[in-house]
């Protein structure tokens, strides 16, 4: 700054004033200096700044896995919705591990990020989270119960299972599977939302209708429903936790020689753009992406712009829609 203001005569706090575009410093005087600033290639010290404001301008996001094609659009929504706000991003994915999500969330209070959005690895193990909240550090989870104790909002996947696991009851399905984890310290909202659409019905949960597909991608849901479909008395219908699943058991029936929906349906979860697409277009639940990611956004800057104390937490749960496509249809 001191350079800039040497080649232009003016003092360091008037050259710092009109690079900070204050009202207070006429037009053509501002010019000159940041047409200077941009000769010598004047940079501001972001650090100093912050040092200044106490504030970094960057936001924290911790997703669980990258390779998921609706976390990879919700990070794409989430950094356009921060920059327009005037705030950068910084990424890094917990793989499934909590200890990596510790790790993460601790490495982005020692870069002194502003706030976090964070993709818990568990909605059940958040004494970790909890604990940044009871600091009064401003955090959002884009996936939780209404129990979290966190600021949170989220698509309501309990009752978008129910929805999907109706849907394919009123179809005429009696004997329907899930692909779903079944860690007992993992995310249960899926497989409730579809014990309970069973259980209205008047269907007994069978055990063995159950895949875990010990992770999330098109692979693991192809063994699950290799699984699945082995069995003596195989179900006719499959619900998946992602729409990553759902395609991988939908290559099981090609592969197989079975046609989709007549000898088995298929439902899948997210509603990503592939599931319009496949081979057979997948129903799906819904992530409404956009509406989720603004609203946590919104909800984050809220919270940093506060003084002294937190608000209490606010959990927003969004209704789902079920998108029908042709991987279900009436069981005759």
């Amino acid at each position: 700054m001191k350079d800039v203001a040497d080649k232009t005569g003016f003092s360091v706090n008037t050259v710092s004033l009109a690079l900070r575009g204050s009202p207070r410093i006429p037009e053509d005087t501002a010019i000159r200096i940041r047409d200077a600033a941009r000769d010598l290639n004047y940079m501001p010290n972001q650090v100093a700044k912050s040092l200044v404001s106490r504030e970094t301008k960057t936001i924290g996001l911790v997703l669980t896995d990258i390779t998921n094609p609706a976390l990879t659009q919700a990070a794409q929504s989430i950094e356009l919705a921060l920059a327009e706000r005037g705030y950068s991003t910084l990424f890094a994915t917990s793989n499934n591990d909590l200890d990596e999500e510790k790790r993460v969330i601790a490495m982005f209070q020692s870069r002194q990020v502003d706030g976090m959005l964070i993709y818990p690895r568990s909605h059940r193990e958040l004494d970790h989270i909890r604990q940044l909240r009871r600091a009064h550090y401003p955090v959002v989870l884009l996936v939780a119960d209404p129990d979290a104790g966190v600021d949170a909002v989220s698509v309501d996947e309990r009752r978008g299972a129910y929805r999907a696991v109706r849907h394919l009851i009123e179809m005429g399905h009696k004997r329907i599977g899930i692909i779903d984890s079944s860690n007992p310290m993992g995310n249960h909202e899926k497989r409730d939302g579809y014990v309970a659409a069973l259980t209205e019905a008047g269907l007994s949960p069978d055990p063995t209708l159950s895949a875990d597909p010990q992770g999330h991608s098109v692979i693991r849901g192809y063994w699950a429903m290799d699984k699945l479909m082995r069995l003596a008395d195989r179900p006719s219908a499959v619900f998946t936790a992602n729409d990553s699943l759902a395609l991988g058991a939908l290559r099981w029936t090609q592969k197989n020689g079975l046609q989709v929906p007549e000898d088995v349906a298929i439902v899948g979860f997210d509603n990503i753009e592939f599931a319009e697409h496949a081979a057979t277009p997948l129903t799906s639940v819904n992530y409404e992406i956009r509406l989720v990611t603004d609203l946590a956004v919104a909800r984050l800057i809220e919270l940093i712009g506060t003084e002294g104390a937190l608000p209490e937490p606010n959990v927003t749960l969004i209704d789902p829609e079920l998108i029908v496509r042709e991987s279900t249809q009436r069981r005759l």
